[in-house]
């Protein structure tokens, strides 16, 4: 049963997410249909010839006719097996080929989706959604439906064909199937909701078990093995509950199936052997019926198994439907002018933000970045700086103002095209398991070695690339794992500089390196930022005396603004952090106690300038 709170399987969007599915495959599947109608068509072959058998060779010595019904069965046998291994080709290539192009469409969904998309949704969610969840549409578009269609069409005309032969023996046999089909409509009805919560709960472990196989360092720093066991194992437990209750059901179905077949063979042995001593029936009559009714029953278990199969697709492909709902992050795109080269120029005008409704987290942002300058964020953590920078790379939008690229609004420009303009050199600094190589020239995968090798020397990180055996062509692990944290910040930063972008983001650059291998590459880095709009982030503020202008944050707000020596001299909240962060002891503060009184004093100054 569904849970209170739980959404719902939707069923007429998910019934046209498999019309869709259909009429793509239109073709393969009806080529599959006419087959499976020449395959059932030779199944009735047998009945017939037993009927005869019994009714004409054996009562009336025709032994002249046993060649014939031979050849009439073995003909029916070839039909039956070559049609059979048709359809298992045919409908089987086509499933695959359904599931391959789904999962292609969700994944390219899953790439345009929003960054808060990804910050909200467990990665092993998102997994789960491109490659479990689209393997059911093999019972959709595969030899499920078909099946399903043909046992339909079996089991109809063996019905037909038995009410002819005696109507009182097939009325009994159809309100027994009556009842059967209710039980199974009902039982598909309960456990169609347990299927979506199976899929779901199975999602939410893979997601987990992608984040403890990752963080594995810091889950055995802190011995906490036996919690994260704790917890997949509850995860399992409640999964495991799903599909014992999925079992359960299923195991129920098939076993009234088997009871409703037990009586219908009770109701044919009764009326049947009655019909023969009467004289209604022959003895060819009763085997012809007996047979036909096997051509019943099959259909009836198949529909059963092919029922849930089905019921399983459906989930899954509602919940492909709750992904696909989600708008994606160039939606807009089409319609919008193509994006001629950037120089660079970005402003910000009167730009709020916030993550939750009525929580900015920035707050009437005004500022101008010439093309070819470096602003520098400073502030607090939790100050805003990740966010504004985040609005130059249009991961987000601004609920109020207007973030201005070359004086055009950026929400006017296709992402791509803005995007193929910007380097970035992030704090996490993620590589991919390749080659070093590889991970350079990820902007730029056509770059000749040349191009990639001048990148990692003005990087410095060529010394340290030349030292392993395998040099550039060295794999580096999931997220870089072989690289120390210096070596992985340092290829990033050859990786920005390869891309050439117009607008540069750096956000705490060199928080990985130590003292000497920063100093190697400040030298790169104002290298790179020559000519290119360049944001900084940074807390280490040796980084960034050279910036054009350094903007103060805190809540939200810029509370200072100006070069290094302007706010220096200003005596304000950057003179503070400036001091703080190099322990510089000025003379108002020679007496701790009058610094202890003195500061907050001097931050509220701060914050109001």
């Amino acid at each position: 049963m569904a849970q209170p709170g739980k959404p719902r399987i939707v069923l007429a969007t998910a019934w046209s997410e498999m019309r869709a599915l259909l009429i793509e495959h239109r073709v393969r599947l009806l080529i599959g249909l006419v087959l499976l109608l020449i395959n059932r068509a030779a199944s009735f072959v047998a009945p017939f010839c037993v009927k005869v058998l019994f009714d004409t060779v054996i009562p009336h010595h025709r032994l002249d006719l046993l060649t014939d019904i031979g050849l009439f069965v073995v003909a029916a046998a070839l039909v039956d097996s070559a049609t059979g291994f048709a359809i298992a080709q045919l409908l089987g290539v086509a499933a695959q080929r359904a599931i391959n192009d789904l999962r292609k469409n969700i994944y390219d969904h899953v790439l345009r989706l929003p960054v808060r998309s990804f910050d909200a949704t467990q990665s092993g969610v998102l997994i789960s959604r491109i490659m479990t969840d689209a393997e059911g549409v093999r019972n959709l578009v595969g030899t499920g439906i078909v099946q399903l269609v043909g046992g339909l069409f079996t089991g109809l005309t063996a019905i037909t064909v038995l009410f002819y032969v005696s109507w009182q023996l097939t009325s009994g046999m159809i309100v027994l199937l009556a009842i059967f089909g209710g039980v199974l409509s009902l039982a598909f009805s309960r456990l169609r909701p347990v299927f979506r919560e199976r899929g779901k709960i199975n999602a939410e472990i893979t997601g987990r078990l992608n984040e403890t196989l990752g963080g594995i360092r810091i889950i055995k720093a802190y011995a906490a093995e036996p919690r994260e066991r704790t917890v997949f194992a509850r995860g399992v437990d409640a999964l495991f509950t799903r599909i014992r209750t999925t079992m359960t059901g299923i195991s129920g179905v098939t076993a009234f199936s088997t009871l409703v077949i037990g009586l219908v063979s009770v109701l044919v042995m009764q009326v049947g052997a009655r019909g023969i001593i009467a004289g209604s029936m022959t003895t060819g009559d009763l085997m012809f019926y007996i047979f036909m009714t096997a051509l019943v029953a099959g259909p009836v278990f198949q529909i059963a198994s092919i029922g849930t199969q089905i019921t399983e697709a459906f989930a899954g492909l509602d919940r492909i439907r709750e992904l696909r709902k989600q708008i994606t992050e160039d939606a807009d795109d089409e319609g919008k002018a193509p994006c001629p080269p950037i120089t660079g120029a970005v402003a910000f005008q009167d730009v709020s933000f916030a993550y939750d409704p009525g929580r900015p987290v920035l707050k009437g942002i005004t500022f101008e970045a010439k093309p070819g300058t470096t602003t520098a964020l400073v502030g607090s953590s939790g100050s805003g700086k990740s966010t504004l920078v985040s609005l130059v790379m249009a991961f987000n939008r601004p609920y109020q103002g207007q973030v201005l690229v070359d004086g055009r609004d950026l929400a006017t420009i296709g992402l791509r095209d803005f995007r193929r303009n910007l380097g970035v050199v992030m704090q996490d600094n993620f590589l991919f398991d390749g080659t070093i190589a590889d991970n350079i020239a990820f902007a730029r995968p056509a770059a000749p070695r040349s191009e990639i090798e001048a990148m990692a020397a003005i990087a410095s990180c060529d010394e340290f690339i030349r030292g392993f055996p395998n040099g550039y062509d060295t794999i580096v692990g999931e997220r870089g794992i072989k690289l120390s944290g210096g070596q992985r910040q340092r290829v990033a930063i050859a990786r920005a500089l390869l891309a050439n972008p117009a607008i540069l983001i750096l956000d705490e650059a060199t928080s990985s390196l130590d003292s000497e291998s920063e100093a190697k590459i400040q030298a790169g880095l104002e290298a790179l930022r020559r000519g290119r709009t360049t944001f900084v982030i940074a807390h280490r503020l040796s980084t960034i005396r050279s910036a054009d202008q350094i903007l103060v944050l805190e809540g939200g707000e810029i509370v200072e603004r100006g070069t290094h020596d302007e706010l220096i001299a200003r005596d304000g909240r950057y003179r503070l952090l400036h001091d703080r962060q190099f322990k510089i002891e000025r003379e108002r503060f020679i007496n701790p106690g009058e610094e202890l009184a003195g500061e907050p004093k001097r931050l509220a100054g701060a914050a109001t300038r």
